[in-house]
């Protein structure tokens, strides 16, 4: 069954890739539905060719869209702890029909990113689903992962271009899914990670995208799972490429993305549609303001890789909204002190 799937999934992606072209999708601008406030307003309907919108199917009967375009609960209608964690509904625009996944919203706020999941603490592989799982655990509010494409374009975890002694993109998602890790994991593939991440509310996904060697559109692979999976409410987008972030935004203009790169001003960044900055440590070190530089543009911070205590008590004190640690459990630590 395995292997059918690994190759099935390219063909859904090219279809899919195919079908959409560089034509922005249907998005909502937010899928996280607020617990205890009736009549809230979720999000936006955000339609690319402005064709109305309408609600087609919503098995809960709790939601509407009203004449402005939002998604919102009914007057009456509100979540509670008891509430499940996600909604399913369709949205009619124009003569066409998508589904999108509404999530409560009890998504941590408390800065911590695991990168590459939480591994360092314990017997397994970052990048593995034991690292993501020990992520969710501790409470992370986000999750790092690192994303390649193999030889028959499906996407991969991996942080460097080569594991196991293959090349990712040269390498067949069947042969990569046999490369063994530490505690009995193997190589996953996205539409596994996204699988275990929607299961629940509390941790985000936030995926890097590596990039490509020999000029696959991984941005649209990556987008296009995505939305087949409905995981809008779960996934955020970092990458050194600018070019990788750009194409997200082309596809999906309410993504949220952060660039990873030090060659751009914060200017230049708010004028690209970026969401927010995502820097090296040395570089808030260097300009203690920068944060607050940031927030002025409207661009949300985070800083790479912290590991030690001295400079995770230093970055919070700068007030950086997200830190990325290889020691989640130590920033917690700090955070409880």
């Amino acid at each position: 069954m395995k292997k059918i799937l690994f190759l099935l999934l390219p063909f859904f992606c090219c279809l899919l890739a195919s079908a959409q072209g560089s034509k922005p999708l249907l998005t909502l601008d937010n899928y996280a539905i607020p617990v205890g406030e009736s009549g809230a307003i979720i999000g936006k309907v955000i339609s690319p060719d402005n064709q109305k919108v309408s609600l087609s199917k919503d098995a809960s009967k709790l939601f509407e869209i009203d004449k402005q375009g939002n998604l919102k609960l009914k007057k009456n209608k509100q979540l509670d702890d008891q509430s499940p964690i996600s909604y399913e509904i369709t949205i009619k625009h124009g003569k066409d029909l998508k589904k999108f996944e509404l999530v409560k919203d009890n998504f941590a706020r408390n800065k911590v990113i695991a990168h590459r999941g939480a591994w360092k603490k314990h017997e397994v592989s970052n990048n593995s689903m034991s690292s993501l799982k020990y992520a969710i655990d501790l409470g992370c509010e986000g999750t790092e992962i690192d994303v390649w494409m193999s030889k028959d374009n499906v996407v991969v975890l991996s942080h460097d271009p080569t594991i196991g002694g293959k090349t990712v993109e040269e390498t067949t998602a069947e042969d990569l899914s046999n490369i063994s890790l530490k505690n009995g994991d193997f190589v996953p593939t996205l539409e596994e990670t996204i699988k275990e991440i929607k299961k629940q509310n509390k941790t985000k996904l936030v995926i890097e995208i590596k990039g490509t060697r020999v000029g696959k559109p991984i941005s649209d692979s990556v987008v296009s799972l995505v939305h087949r999976m409905k995981a809008q409410g779960w996934v955020d987008y970092i990458a050194f490429g600018m070019e990788y972030l750009v194409r997200v935004k082309e596809l999906d203009p309410t993504a949220i993305v952060a660039y990873l790169g030090s060659d751009k001003t914060l200017e230049e960044l708010n004028e690209a549609n970026m969401d927010g900055i995502d820097f090296h440590q040395s570089i808030f070190t260097k300009d203690t303001e920068l944060v607050n530089k940031a927030k002025v543009l409207g661009l949300t911070t985070n800083v790479w890789t912290v590991n030690n205590e001295e400079t995770l008590k230093k970055m919070l004190d700068q007030g950086l909204e997200r830190i990325t640690t290889d020691e989640p459990e130590l920033l917690f630590r700090i955070l409880n002190e």
